[in-house]
């Protein structure tokens, strides 16, 4: 029987499993789709796609460094726990070595790592942990140097919080100062020149509102904007921040005395922007049992 496009679309969506592996379990079983769904089950493929709806918050982020290339990849799981065991570590360092390979987050889940897919790896991870896992994010730097820090390192190179920070210049202990501010302050960009104008205009026009609360003239106003513009700058962009280490420089000013320039940074936090679901275990026993 000729298995079709619709075909393989309706058993992933009815499973979750990966394009390549439904067409397999179509294949192996004529286009039988109650039979393709026994043959990804016996597989552990369908048992993995029941997961995939749960929410994954937890995880690691991983950094890797190879010549004047950074990445930095997040790989969620549904439990601390999980992101504490050895054999999720091991899968999430060989994903940051792939990623230093591709150019983001797609090609990261189509590379080979040792035989399969990415995807596909950590799909069988699911099977075997029996929690649902997935690849969110990476990021990738490239300058005369890409230095690394991870906040609450779960083991060598990868923690809760991973950063990137691309330099002009060779400075390590330097770039490593920068990245542990960026991890502690959060900057919204680099500067103010990257920016979304629509987030700088939408401030300003917050900002007016309140000065006209205040009952002072047009032009006073102007004036007072520009100051609180200016101190707005110096909280969300990373140059224009108070340097951690020394409060007395801003991050630019610092960058200039050590001889480097700053070229652009990354930072991932494990979870961050993901809706943790707090599960009410009491509500459906009595739900069960009602």
């Amino acid at each position: 029987m000729a298995i079709t496009a619709a075909m393989v679309k309706e058993l992933r969506d009815s499973t979750g499993a990966g394009m390549m592996d439904a067409k397999k379990a179509l294949t192996e079983t004529d286009g039988d789709m109650e039979a393709a769904v026994d043959w990804l089950r016996t597989k552990g493929l369908a048992k993995a796609a029941k997961k995939s709806g749960r929410t994954a918050a937890e995880g690691l982020v991983a950094v890797a460094v190879s010549g004047g290339k950074g990445v930095a990849v997040e790989v969620n799981s549904e439990t601390d726990f999980v992101a504490k065991n050895a054999e999720f570590q091991k899968m999430v360092s060989g994903i940051a070595n792939v990623a230093l390979g591709v150019s983001d987050i797609d090609g990261l889940k189509a590379a080979d790592m040792n035989g399969k897919s990415v995807e596909q790896t950590v799909t069988d991870a699911v099977a075997v942990i029996g929690e649902n896992m997935s690849v969110r994010r990476m990021a990738a730097l490239e300058g005369t140097s890409v230095v690394t820090y991870v906040h609450n390192a779960a083991a060598p190179g990868m923690g809760n919080i991973g950063v990137l920070v691309a330099l002009n210049g060779d400075n390590e202990e330097f770039g490593r100062q920068v990245a542990m501010h960026i991890a502690a302050a959060n900057p919204a960009s680099l500067s103010e020149a990257d920016l979304d104008p629509a987030v700088v205009e939408k401030e300003k026009q917050v900002q007016m509102d309140i000065a006209r609360e205040s009952g002072k003239p047009e032009a006073v106003i102007e004036k007072m904007i520009v100051g609180r513009m200016k101190k707005y700058m110096a909280e969300i962009t990373l140059l224009n921040q108070q340097f951690v280490v020394n409060p007395d420089l801003t991050v630019a000013d610092a960058a200039k005395e050590a001889g480097v320039e700053i070229t652009g940074y990354a930072r991932l936090e494990v979870g961050e922007g993901v809706e943790k679901v707090e599960e009410d275990f009491a509500a459906e026993v009595a739900k069960l049992n009602g």
